[in-house]
């Protein structure tokens, strides 16, 4: 379900992106709650909880990200798999969502996104206690469109979960993954991913990932087909001792 906010184009090099500045000062983001930006419930308030290394993703990045995927997520299903305060989740399902999974360890967090979910009315958001890497490997095949992946960030769990979600992946479906580092294209393309958007916002490293397309998978075999083919350079000949 391709719904970028251009038109993909094919051969341009993908675009990185500056979080929007506003000119007549910072918007002030309070420390125990941050906003929904747009759709059904815009301008909700989610609170925060004070749980050391609990870092919900930012209301300006969110608002890039979702400029990123069109406004417009109807009929999508939806996975926050490392969900926290469920911004991003909550964001999905105010835009139109079919169906969105919040999965998290935390019973406090758990108990948290419930009333939220109750609050808005959310019954088309299912709120899943468990391991975020393990629920990605539970989902059917193809079955996501849009995948949010914000692991803890000084955790080693950014691998293992896009490996997880590449597979949950639907056809012309996104990954949103934010990180401490930047991902390559030869990191992303054992992945069948390649990257479409990215911004770096403070330490935080946000891409918007897509699947390989088939004439993109064709290149790359034609590509590696080549390079099998060229002729190696001849070992050097030795000459006869004097």
């Amino acid at each position: 379900m391709l719904r970028p906010d251009k038109p993909d184009n094919k051969g341009m090099k993908p675009k990185n992106a500056r979080v929007p500045v506003h000119k007549h000062g910072p918007q002030i983001q309070r420390k125990n709650e941050v906003r929904i930006i747009g759709g059904l419930w815009k301008r909700t308030k989610l609170k925060v909880a004070d749980k050391p290394g609990l870092r919900p993703t930012p209301d300006r990045v969110r608002e890039t990200l979702f400029n990123w995927l069109g406004q417009d997520l109807s009929g999508m299903r939806c996975m926050d798999a490392f969900a926290g305060t469920g911004a991003l989740g909550f964001e999905a399902a105010s835009r139109g969502a079919k169906d969105v999974v919040l999965v998290e360890q935390d019973s406090a967090l758990i108990e948290q996104l419930k009333r939220t979910q109750s609050q808005l009315a959310a019954h088309h958001v299912q709120v899943q206690r468990g391991d975020g890497v393990a629920a990605l490997r539970q989902a059917a095949p193809l079955s996501q469109h849009v995948i949010f992946l914000d692991p803890p960030f000084d955790s080693a769990l950014g691998e293992p979960a896009l490996a997880a979600a590449a597979r949950a992946l639907a056809p012309q479906g996104w990954i949103y993954l934010e990180g401490p580092r930047a991902w390559t294209a030869d990191q992303l393309a054992p992945l069948g991913l390649v990257l479409h958007r990215h911004l770096k916002a403070g330490a935080v490293h946000a891409h918007l990932l897509r699947t390989t397309t088939p004439a993109e998978l064709a290149a790359a075999h034609a590509a590696a087909k080549v390079l099998a083919a060229a002729p190696t350079d001849p070992s050097p000949e030795t000459s006869p001792g004097a």
